[in-house]
Formats: structure tokens, sequence, C-alpha cells
């Protein structure tokens, strides 16, 4: 089935929504309302990261915003090489602050769509992937990410997706749709509920945890695993 993305922002109108709204995304308490069991999740992707790679140097963060996931990684893991990508760079500026004053090894910045990125081989210990993917479109999209991070870490190397989902089952894409639905009127009314509504079905375009894990598998990683699902949201990864 052909799925029409013409309607769908660009990435000029999402790094535009980013870039005016770094202060938001610089605080724990406010940059992650939206998402559900967002402590749970960051905290278990980099527990998950530490134990696998324990000695970990390089470090890849994929649509990094403001910089929160390295810097949790960073209280697990010291010292680490950090590469940040972002479309926004106002949000890599500000990652580049905080991220920098909590590791003595270089920090590096990549402003591009993940598709674009030209990215060493074999080269990082961990990628994380926070909120991020649920931006890609279509399978050659997915499969050209998931390719590209495979190849980008050594072997042995992992990586911790946090994001948004949709199902494959549609009556109960409905009933998480539903549940979030009411899970954002709690956080600001239906109003707040509305534009969160608005903003996901413009620019987000999740998949399946298990068109996700089936991915994964295709492209080489192993000992794939899901870490937490609550809803539409859901944490997981693979070793390569």
């Amino acid at each position: 089935m052909i799925t029409d993305y013409s309607k769908k922002s660009t990435n000029e109108e999402i790094r535009a929504r980013f870039d005016n709204d770094v202060e938001r995304f610089s605080n724990l308490d406010t940059g992650q309302l939206t998402t559900i069991d967002a402590p749970i999740t960051m905290e278990l992707c980099t527990e998950a990261a530490k134990y696998i790679n324990p000695g970990a140097k390089n470090l890849l963060d994929i649509g990094c915003g403001a910089g929160n996931y390295t810097l949790k990684m960073l209280s697990k893991i010291s010292n680490l090489n950090c590469t940040l990508n972002d479309l926004s760079m106002p949000m890599l500026q500000r990652a580049k602050e905080r991220v920098s004053a909590q590791t003595n090894g270089e920090v590096k910045l990549l402003q591009d769509d993940m598709r674009n990125l030209n990215l060493p081989d074999n080269n990082f210990d961990i990628i994380l992937a926070s909120a991020t993917f649920h931006h890609l479109r279509d399978d050659a999209d997915w499969e050209n990410v998931f390719s590209k991070m495979y190849n980008a870490l050594k072997p042995g190397g992992s990586i911790w997706i946090s994001d948004l989902i949709a199902h494959d089952a549609e009556p109960l894409n409905r009933l998480f749709q539903q549940r979030y639905s009411d899970y954002l009127e709690t956080l600001g009314g239906p109003e707040y509920r509305q534009k969160v509504l608005d903003y996901i079905a413009r620019e987000d375009t999740p998949r399946s945890v298990n068109y996700q894990i089936d991915l994964l598998k295709k492209v080489g990683f192993k000992d794939v695993e899901i870490l937490h699902k609550n809803s539409y949201f859901a944490a997981f990864g693979g070793v390569k």
C-alpha cells in the first residue's frame, strides 16, 4: 500500500518548531510531559546500554534535542566522546553546552536529517534514539536509517530506542489513541490535548514495535529486546 506523506510536516517546519522550543526541552520536568513513562524509559535505555557496553567510549545520540538522554548516559558512564545529531542548531548548541560540562570527552555536533548522515563504520559503542524515528516516513526511510545505525556501531555495540509508536491492529490503535488522549487532557485540559494530537497528526509517522523489532533483526541486530511498552510509547533495542 502506498501512503501519501505530502501533507506531513517538512524538515523545515519540524526544525522551526524545535528551534523555538529549546527551553522546554532543556527541562526534564516540562520537556517530556507528553511522553508516557519518560523517566522509566530513559532509565531503562541508559541502564541497558551501560550493562551491554560498560567500557563504552563513543556515543551517538540521534535526534538529541537539548541533550537529556546523553546527560543521563554520562551519569552512568563518564567521559564519553559524544556525537550529537539534530535538525535544530539551537537544540544542538544547548546540548553541547550541557554535555560539555559533564564529560572530558570530545563533543561533536551533526546538524542534519538522520536520513542523510554519513557515519563512520564500526565507530560507536552506544547509539541512543529518543523520540526521533517517528519522523521517518516510508519503508525505505526506515530501512535506510536502521541500516546506518547498524553499520555505525562497533561489533557488540548496542542501540536503544525510546519513541512514540503505532499498533498493527487498528482496534488497538484506536484504544491506545483514546487512552493517550485522556492522558493529555489530565495534563492541560481539552485545548492542550487537541494541540498535541494535532501536531502528532501533522508531523509524526510512527511504526509499531513489531515493525521496528523485525527491522532491527532484518538489518542484522541480534539479542533484540523490548524494555518497556505502555500505550503509545515503548523502549527497545538490540546488540550488533
